[in-house]
């Protein structure tokens, strides 16, 4: 069991890791945002991340639904990050 808690561990870090990196392009979003005058939401694309995200959950043998809930709580904060920013501009 220690060795398997060890692999979830590893794998914890890796995804934050990740969302990290994903939050420094939320920051580059939201300077070319301010540059060209769009809004911090732009719900086509919300909804192309979104359903993106469910094929690939679904393509991993995961429960698409449960992923869509996971990427649309993750889109939001992105969207509040931008919005708080670009409302500062």
């Amino acid at each position: 069991m220690a060795e398997l808690r060890a692999q979830i561990d590893r794998v914890d870090l890796e995804l934050v890791a990740l969302f990290a990196v994903r939050a420094g392009y939320i920051d580059r979003a939201i300077d070319l945002k301010t540059e060209n005058g769009w809004p911090a939401r732009i719900p086509e694309r919300v909804e192309e991340v979104v359903m993106n995200a469910r094929k690939t959950a679904a393509d991993k043998g995961l429960d698409p639904d449960l992923i869509e809930q996971l990427w649309r709580q993750l889109v939001d904060w992105s969207i509040a990050r931008e919005a708080q920013v670009i409302r500062e501009n």
